[in-house]
């Protein structure tokens, strides 16, 4: 229970998109968190026993002696992935990610190889893991959201070009920054920046003497989020022309584009040959006889192996606005982004 509580603890400000940027990484954090003498939740796990921080911590990076503790926390179907699910949905008003969280827990169970699920309860697993894959598709994946990511990661990237020449300007605006833009933070640091404090200097950019920081931080402030198209790898030589397009209405590309690729593998079977294989999902039959979930569920047989998602570039929305400023440059972007090469939908 502990180590289910515990396991992301050590996600900072705005999460993936900050580790990308300043080379931090939420799972070492946690562990960091979990062990530290210095910490309060390491004091008082330290009241059960002097090991059960390290025992805790155990259970989070899979050294944990008991695999099936190890995969209520890690695996294809975990309380990490139950929870987030349900939690997103609701959060987000996505009618996605809703399953039948008490009849999975109902029919779990025990064995010396792990967990398993009872067979009657195949269609709550089933649903779970469709929840999964249109949470990812719909929401996770979903062109706005990722058109604020690459924002976000443009507008951080433009505070650590800028701390090199005006590092008065964020000693004074954002202070709690100061560790990661030196790149020497450590775990007080970390604990010290949060969405919030990252959000009131957000604010503070906004009326920077820098356009481009200003700008994208009032962007970010106020979701003017970027616009996107697809791409195939094979096309993304051609995006050389779109970025040229951008710049020649006076966006600095390295700042006002951005690729963003993401893919997800819904569910796969246990391959020893991969890097990081999967922990199969189990069924235990009426018999006794345990079989792996897609050799019985055709909807999952679907899923099974299959990689979904795309590739996309984003650029500003001025791009497509009609007006006199961008008029020449919106119909060659427009002609352009309507080819072989890249598919927009608006």
């Amino acid at each position: 229970m502990v180590a289910g509580l515990l396991h992301d603890v050590g996600h900072g400000a705005y999460s993936h998109t900050f580790e990308k940027l300043f080379d931090t990484d939420h799972e070492a954090v946690t562990q960091e968190i979990i062990t530290s003498p210095d910490t309060e939740i390491n004091t008082i796990l330290r009241r059960v026993s002097p090991d059960f921080p390290e025992k805790v911590a155990s259970v989070i990076n899979h050294t944990y002696h008991n695999k099936q503790v190890v995969q209520l926390i890690s695996s294809q179907i975990d309380c990490d992935r139950m929870d987030y699910l349900l939690r997103d949905s609701y959060y987000s008003g996505a009618n996605y990610g809703q399953f039948d969280l008490n009849r999975i827990l109902r029919v779990i169970r025990p064995t010396e190889n792990g967990i398993v699920f009872e067979y009657n309860g195949m269609h709550a697993v089933e649903d779970y893991i469709v929840s999964r894959f249109q949470m990812y598709m719909q929401v996770y994946f979903h062109p706005a959201s990722r058109g604020m990511e690459v924002l976000l990661q443009n507008l951080l990237k433009r505070a650590k070009y800028l701390y090199q020449t005006d590092t008065d300007f964020f000693e004074r605006t954002s202070p709690n920054l100061i560790p990661f833009l030196e790149n020497h933070a450590n775990l007080a640091d970390y604990l010290a920046l949060d969405d919030g404090v990252m959000n009131t200097y957000f604010q503070t950019w906004m009326t920077a003497e820098d356009e481009i920081l200003a700008d994208l931080a009032s962007r970010f402030v106020n979701r003017k989020v970027f616009k996107s198209v697809t791409f195939e790898e094979s096309s993304r030589k051609e995006l050389s022309h779109l970025v040229d397009l951008v710049k020649s209405v006076g966006f600095d590309p390295d700042y006002y584009t951005g690729i963003h690729v993401n893919f997800d593998l819904p569910y796969d079977i246990y391959r020893p040959e991969k890097e990081e294989p999967r922990t199969e999902i189990n069924m235990i039959q009426k018999d006794g006889s345990v079989v792996e979930l897609s050799t019985i569920s055709p909807i999952v047989k679907t899923l099974t192996g299959t990689i979904y998602g795309d590739r996309r570039f984003y650029f500003p929305k001025e791009m497509l606005v009609d007006n006199d400023l961008f008029a020449v440059d919106k119909k060659a972007f427009m002609s352009y982004i309507s080819n072989e090469h890249f598919v927009y939908h608006d």
